[in-house]
């Protein structure tokens, strides 16, 4: 283990998906000096890995991408990724951040993205950023407008046979680096830790994540890129389109023997969406979606969903007891429908989405900080009139940190986040220079950072 010198910034931003990286924009445009610290291999977050979103059906790339570049370009902004925040806690008007840098194995200043060491790799594994449907190399970029463009060695998985450091050109390949430890002096922190899912394998009834042609959300999002590991919608058990593809909602969420007692807020609107776009690009195929309740609550929302039943999308009132397949792996769900007295029905289809449960990515206890709320999300003081506050004085959340939420929630909460903050540095400063005003001007990075408390 490698120790670094301490590094000085005015706020440290935990996560790089798209609320965390708006925050540090927001921040760093009005003169803050910000640090990003990532867990993964990239910025982006769930977002960059998403098809379209609702109920506009933008691109999601050409939403996240623009940010995912300006952030990386910023003067003020600092990007860790690969890493993780392992303990924070505050001394004096400081947080004192312990960071676990992990090792790529792969020089970042001298590796150019060019990914010739990839192409020389003779390793296939699973691609996790394909959702396992897709396959990577041994040593990969994690895909193709990652940010940074820095190869990632998998050590676990390398056969060690030297292919990928004879390709390189710059001689990036390091089989010999170790993890550091960085320790970060900040004044302020906001968590955009964002969600994870529920595993597949949550539920026995539904086949324990062991059945080829029942897929999660995140997977036929990856399906339904144009960029995604087919090009096309296929199953992943046989290679053939589909004829008949059903959701299942509810899969996880509002269920306590699951342990998620709450509504996850985005699962329906993201199974009619994709439901949507199933139609545009399978026009022959079979659409259904068993639901129990359809929570259409945002702006435009109720529209997108009159707009799915008008295109043929038949929806089911029922709940979906079990899962199983036949001898051609066709999925066969067992329903109890809920419109018709109860009757219960077995119906066959090609492929099968779970809208899984949405629970928190990073506790954050596991740094020190307060106790989340029952739930696991981050705990806020005051949910109705300050969102992204927190029990802990300079610690703000944004985004799904807070609990389950879209997109355009979680970037309105991001720029809510980093005035917060903005806010809270600048009172800090007030009060260690009370001859000083910082009433409108832009704050200059050093101003904040290079105070001794």
């Amino acid at each position: 283990m490698i120790d670094t010198n301490e590094v000085d910034v005015d706020a440290l931003v935990i996560g790089g998906g798209i609320a965390g990286l708006q925050s540090a924009i927001d921040l760093a445009n009005q003169g803050f000096h910000v640090l990003v610290v990532e867990k993964q291999p990239s910025i982006g977050g769930k977002m960059i890995g998403l098809s379209k979103v609702f109920p506009t059906l933008d691109c999601c790339s050409c939403i996240c991408t623009p940010r995912m570049a300006e952030a990386e370009h910023h003067p003020n902004i600092e990007i860790m990724t690969y890493s993780e925040v392992r303990q924070i806690h505050r001394k004096n008007r400081r947080f004192l951040v312990g960071i676990v840098k992990k090792p790529r194995y792969v020089d970042e200043d001298k590796c150019t993205g060019c990914r010739l060491c990839e192409y020389a790799c003779n390793t296939d594994l699973p691609h996790e950023f394909e959702g396992n449907l897709g396959v990577r190399k041994a040593i990969y970029v994690p895909f193709t407008n990652a940010v940074p463009q820095v190869a990632l060695l998998d050590i676990d998985n390398c056969i060690l046979c030297g292919r990928c450091e004879k390709a390189c050109p710059a001689g990036a390949i390091d089989f010999l680096q170790e993890p550091e430890n960085v320790h970060v002096r900040a004044r302020a922190v906001i968590v955009a830790t964002g969600y994870e899912m529920i595993p597949a394998n949550f539920k026995k009834e539904y086949g324990k994540g062991q059945l080829r042609n029942v897929l999660t959300a995140l997977q036929m999002e990856r399906l339904l890129a144009p960029h995604g590991p087919y090009g096309r919608v296929l199953r992943p058990s046989d290679g053939k389109e589909p004829d008949s593809i059903a959701f299942v909602q509810c899969a996880g969420s509002r269920d306590h023997s699951a342990g998620v007692p709450y509504c996850s807020r985005v699962c329906c609107m993201y199974a009619i969406k994709q439901a949507m776009l199933l139609s545009g690009s399978l026009p022959l195929a079979d659409l259904t979606i068993y639901y129990m309740d359809i929570r259409a609550f945002g702006k435009g929302f109720e529209q997108f969903f009159q707009n799915a039943k008008a295109m043929g999308i038949e929806f089911v009132k029922a709940k979906v007891a079990r899962i199983g397949e036949d001898e051609q792996q066709n999925p066969v769900v067992r329903v109890e429908i809920m419109e018709e007295d109860g009757r219960v029905e077995e119906r066959t289809h090609d492929m099968v989405v779970l809208s899984l449960g949405l629970v928190p990515a990073w506790n954050p206890r596991q740094a020190g900080l307060a106790a989340p709320a029952d739930d696991g999300f981050i705990t806020c003081v005051q949910p109705s009139l300050a969102p992204c506050r927190t029990p802990e004085e300079g610690v703000f959340v944004a985004g799904a940190a807070a609990g389950p939420k879209d997109i355009p929630d979680s970037i309105v909460e991001a720029g809510a986040a980093a005035l917060e903050a903005a806010a809270y540095l600048r009172g800090l400063s007030s009060a260690a220079n009370p001859a000083k005003s910082h009433r409108h001007e832009t704050v200059e990075p050093s101003t904040v950072a290079g105070e001794e408390q």
